[in-house]
């Protein structure tokens, strides 16, 4: 008997395989997904949306859990359309422009012997723990706790295979015009994820008509295994390599890719990274630019440059919590033009609201490309402060080690939108918040210099792990 408890989590289906999952619970996932979406989130009948869309990542494991969830989807009624290979953002692209509620099948940048599923409702719309996950969850397990094991009824609709890769590609080259930039010299690092699969349609001549870019790619061939590094560019350590082809090339910029390619990360042409936080605000400006006086949306994670340079150039900065169902939430309220987190997740209204890291890579080098300052110049002009990056501690009791910490600091002003978040007069701050999956703390420290970010960041790590 599977507890679901242990794979579902805060925004999405997340374990290894198959010890924590396999394809019979994919099946009973995708039956109950297929009964919560069949109407909106307010109850309202669903019309002629009859149908999910579905694509899966480069896993040795995907093909075989989506194709047990589409049965599972199947057996409720409703009609499957597979996109087959894809990354996320190609799967948001299917679920606005077709209208449809998706699933993706992908453990992002986990290890290889994980796998997942990212669910959205119809128009790429979030589906988290409180927007129908829990609910989802619930009636699979009610199913899997069954005597057979099952969904109740069987497949009735066909799946209908449908490659959506080129129109993608062309609806993002229309949202960022690239074609009379300078020439730029660009290191892809897809780490043997889907990046490789999107990147040479997007940005090459796969496709569509060349861009002035020349690719360098590295570690394209689709590998489930990672054979090079793990596809998380959060860690420096898996940077390693595109640092030094960027160097080696004589490249304007590199950009990481993580295994589902829904974020990038950026390295400029002396082998640096440049922070989510300066590309977040880069593309703020260009974003307010053609539409003046919007909201921006950034979690309390960004660097304090983030909102301070929307409020220069006439937007509405706007703090929302940590996590993508949570700035997809706000966004849509508030009708946000755009979106960042620290984590190198972008949000654009232009994309049903939801996260590409393809686009935002597009409007960098758009930015860079429009003028011939080198990418280190360019993006200094977006970070003001000196931060400490996620360093992550376990603890005994996450929220007896919060009050402990709150007391020593309350004098200084503090707020717990996400954890606890203090800031100081000189405009440094901490945010230490809990892991919503494993018993750790997770903290993030910004100072004026980088002498006051480590003496702040070292003296908050002695009250935690003491």
């Amino acid at each position: 008997m599977s507890d679901l408890s242990q794979i579902v989590k805060a925004y999405d289906v997340r374990g290894t395989v198959p010890e924590q999952w396999d394809e019979r619970v994919a099946e009973a996932l995708g039956a109950a997904f297929a009964q919560v979406v069949r109407a909106d989130p307010d109850g309202e009948p669903a019309g002629d949306r009859n149908a999910v869309v579905i694509a899966h990542d480069m896993r040795e494991t995907g093909p075989g859990l989506a194709a047990a969830f589409a049965a599972g989807v199947r057996s409720e009624g409703m009609s499957v359309i597979d996109t087959g290979l894809g990354s996320t953002d190609l799967l948001y692209y299917a679920s606005g422009s077709l209208d449809l509620p998706g699933a993706m099948f992908t453990a992002s940048h986990n290890p290889a012997q994980y796998n997942g599923i990212k669910m959205c409702r119809a128009g790429a719309r979030p589906i988290g723990q409180d927007s129908g996950l829990a609910e989802i969850r619930e009636r699979a397990q009610a199913m899997l706790d069954k005597a057979d094991a099952h969904p109740a009824g069987e497949p009735q609709e066909p799946v209908q295979p449908r490659d959506l890769l080129p129109e993608y590609a062309a609806h993002l080259r229309k949202l960022v015009d690239l074609s009379g930039i300078r020439p730029l010299k660009v290191v892809v690092d897809a780490g043997n994820g889907m990046g490789g699969y999107t990147v040479p349609v997007v940005l090459g001549d796969a496709v569509l008509p060349a861009l002035p870019l020349t690719i360098v790619p590295l570690y394209f061939e689709l590998d489930g295994s990672f054979p090079n590094h793990d596809a998380n560019p959060l860690d420096p350590a898996n940077l390693v390599d595109l640092q030094a082809a960027v160097l080696e090339h004589g490249a304007d910029l590199g950009l990481a890719f993580d295994g589902d390619a829904d974020r990038c990360f950026v390295i400029d042409e002396r082998g640096q990274p440049v922070s989510p936080s300066a590309i977040t605000a880069l593309v703020a400006v260009r974003e307010l630019a053609k539409h003046p006086g919007s909201t921006v949306i950034h979690n309390l994670i960004t660097s304090s440059a983030v909102p301070e340079i929307i409020r220069e150039h006439g937007g509405k900065p706007l703090c929302s919590r940590v996590g993508h169902s949570f700035i997809k939430a706000d966004m849509a309220r508030t009708n946000a033009v755009f979106g960042g987190e620290h984590s190198a997740h972008y949000y654009f209204r232009d994309f049903w609201f939801a996260d590409t890291g393809m686009l935002a890579a597009m409007h960098l080098l758009a930015a860079l490309g429009e003028q011939d300052r080198p990418l280190s110049e360019f993006a200094a002009e977006y970070e003001r402060y000196v931060c400490s990056g996620e360093i992550n501690s376990t603890v005994a009791d996450q929220a007896a080690k919060l009050a402990e910490v709150k007391q020593v600091y309350q004098g200084a002003e503090t707020e717990e939108l996400d954890g606890l978040t203090v800031r100081f007069p000189d405009g440094a701050w901490i945010n230490l918040r809990p892991s919503n999956t494993e018993p750790l703390l997770r903290l993030n420290v910004e100072g004026p210099t980088k002498d006051r970010m480590t003496s702040l960041r070292d003296e908050v790590l002695d009250l935690v792990r003491r």
